[in-house]
């Protein structure tokens, strides 16, 4: 067990929150005087991705005008690409390391960051998922998805006009990860009430109102528009805060991001994390007895897709992938653990569902 949740088998846990959040147009100019106002130094190791350095580094480093900075490539969401940036940030004598780019690159800076004891800076350029804020790192090993446990970003830099020149299917995909709270918080109180799991309310009722102020909003998250872009992100920063309340994922994750790494091992390569995670939420509303056809037509609101197939996941990929879940995190108790649906059941759920 992490870090954190270590705290769980104890009468309290650890809550680690970041000490200051920047969400505007134009925050990458103003990166260097946010970074001195709470008094984070250079030199600065850059961790981005070909790409973003090449559409927005100069915009970076001008924002950062006055500081060292050494640019570290990041390709691949693994342990071992944080230790080369760990290992170059501190040959450099690095004070700060700022993840510079999409989810991977935030998740393997917390990770460099977390080795060397150093504050991290989120810089994210897009709007996919809620790791731009959260305790947690998302990893492969061997193709094998993992988390790890580290400390939340020190702080949160979003330029809301870098990020709304991203893809849009990367808003479709944070948008699914945030509907993914509807159950995943029924998950965790399931977790409370079977098996003991310690529930915190407050970080529950925090992620839970993350998914229903996107849901009422998807239209103009459909529309990429001002608004739409601002509710998406304040969101994703609200649902990975809660995270660092909870000191555990639990009420961001839960059957239906098992679900999901479950397909990113049996089908990878085919869709987003968010577009599985959201509609693998609308099987599991299904199953705890929620309005599943209001997450589904939610989805279909904001651009989502509203079928695997549109992934191109075949049915046969699915319903391995829902027997599968459980054994992802056997310690995580969900209601895929509750019910262990054979094959006809999973099969079944996704065909009333109308997911296939």
């Amino acid at each position: 067990m992490g870090r954190l949740e270590e705290g769980f088998q104890r009468s309290g846990h650890l809550m680690e929150l970041p000490h200051a959040v920047y969400v505007g147009d134009g925050a990458l100019a103003e990166l260097g005087n946010l970074l001195r106002n709470q008094s984070l130094h250079g030199p600065i190791c850059i961790a981005t991705g070909p790409h973003v350095r090449k559409l927005l580094g100069e915009n970076l480093a001008k924002g950062l005008k006055g500081y060292e900075l050494k640019w570290v490539e990041v390709n691949f969401p693994t342990e071992e690409a944080a230790n080369e940036v760990a290992e170059k940030a501190k040959g450099m004598g690095a004070m700060t390391i700022v993840g510079f780019g999409g989810g991977k690159t935030i998740d393997v800076s917390k990770v460099a960051a977390q080795f060397l004891n150093l504050p991290m800076v989120s810089v994210p350029t897009s709007a996919s998922h809620d790791g731009i804020s959260s305790p947690f790192a998302s990893l492969r090993d061997s193709n094998k998805p993992y988390s790890k446990i580290t400390r939340p970003p020190y702080i949160i830099a979003v330029d809301l006009e870098v990020i709304s020149k991203a893809p849009s299917r990367l808003f479709r995909g944070g948008f699914g990860d945030l509907v993914a709270k509807v159950t995943s918080v029924k998950d965790w109180e399931l977790a409370r009430d079977e098996v003991k799991e310690y529930y915190g309310d407050y970080a529950a009722s925090l992620a839970a109102m993350s998914a229903k102020h996107v849901m009422e909003r998807a239209d103009d998250i459909r529309e990429v528009s001002k608004e739409g872009v601002r509710a998406l992100i304040e969101a994703l920063i609200s649902s990975g805060v809660a995270a660092g309340i909870a000191g555990s994922s639990r009420p961001c994750s839960g059957s239906e991001h098992l679900i999901s790494h479950a397909l990113e091992l049996i089908a990878p390569g085919l869709g987003l994390h968010g577009e599985k995670t959201g509609l693998s939420t609308v099987m599991m509303a299904e199953l705890h007895g929620l309005d599943w056809q209001d997450v589904k037509r939610s989805l279909e609101r904001a651009g989502c897709p509203t079928k695997f197939s549109q992934l191109g996941i075949t049915e046969e990929q699915l319903v391995d992938a829902i027997v599968r879940a459980p054994s992802i995190r056997p310690e995580r108790y969900t209601i895929l653990h509750k019910l262990n649906l054979d094959r006809n059941e999973a099969r079944s759920l996704a065909r009333r569902t109308n997911v296939i």
